[in-house]
């Protein structure tokens, strides 16, 4: 006895220690799948740690890789969230979770198609109203080269994919990142940004929630406060707003 409580007092300090993103959300969600879309240029590596992290939450998941510099927008969307769809067992709710222009895709796809099962959509960095990098990139030498027909369709212009594709109309969350990896391209960003998108632009008409942690574009997927936030937002259909900076 007289060695337990001492045991016991470390214990009950270290729970209430534990950092603001270590919510209390139960991990039963067998009859739920979500689909994981990576961003341009990425692969399903970049979505392996959260990914992992809904697996243990109990969430079905299908963390699918689709090559993001190959064809249009719609065209991948068509095509690859359909297969995506295809993997998930047909009785169960259907989360997505998506990284960058993975989260054009799935607004690109529900603006043609419905899904009965949807469930809930959580964004990280999207460009919802398009990049300014590629505004200033895309008559360049190579770019589309290197991004592929999709990387033109990114920009804030009234034609783009992103400014066609409506509100959302679907029960939204969004993360944007305030820091950069890469300060060169933020220069060409007006305002706080990940380096990729400007905080503004990640926001959607009709998205119930948008909250702005300090993370950068490329490695925001793999941040524990966003990753907490993700599955905040999939079991309770809110972020969990102490840690909301800015809206």
């Amino acid at each position: 006895m007289f060695r337990r409580r001492p045991l016991i007092q470390i214990l009950t300090l270290f729970a209430l220690s534990l950092p603001a993103y270590a919510f209390d959300i139960p991990a039963n969600h067998n009859n739920e799948c979500v689909v994981l879309l990576h961003g341009l240029a990425k692969s399903k590596h970049s979505m392996k740690k959260l990914d992992k992290a809904l697996q243990t939450a109990g969430y079905a998941t299908v963390n699918y890789d689709y090559p993001s510099r190959s064809d249009s927008i719609p065209s991948l969307a068509e095509t690859h969230i359909n297969n995506a769809l295809s993997q998930c067992p047909k009785a169960l709710k259907i989360h997505f979770v998506t990284h960058s222009m993975g989260g054009i895709l799935v607004r690109q796809y529900l603006a043609d198609h419905s899904i009965p099962n949807l469930g809930r959509v959580v964004m990280l960095g999207p460009p919802n109203q398009g990049s300014e990098v590629v505004d200033k990139l895309h008559n360049l030498p190579g770019f589309e080269w290197i991004g592929g027909p999709s990387s033109l369709q990114l920009g804030t212009q009234e034609n783009s994919t992103p400014a066609q594709l409506g509100p959302a109309n679907f029960e939204l969350g969004v993360i944007a990142g305030s820091r950069t990896a890469n300060p060169i391209l933020s220069l060409w960003l007006p305002g706080s940004d990940d380096g990729k998108v400007t905080v503004a632009n990640t926001k959607l008409e009709g998205m119930k929630q948008h909250i702005v942690l300090p993370v950068t574009h490329p490695f925001m997927m793999k941040n524990r406060k966003v990753i907490a936030q993700v599955k905040h937002f999939l079991a309770q259909g809110q972020f969990a707003t102490e840690t909301i900076q800015g809206t």
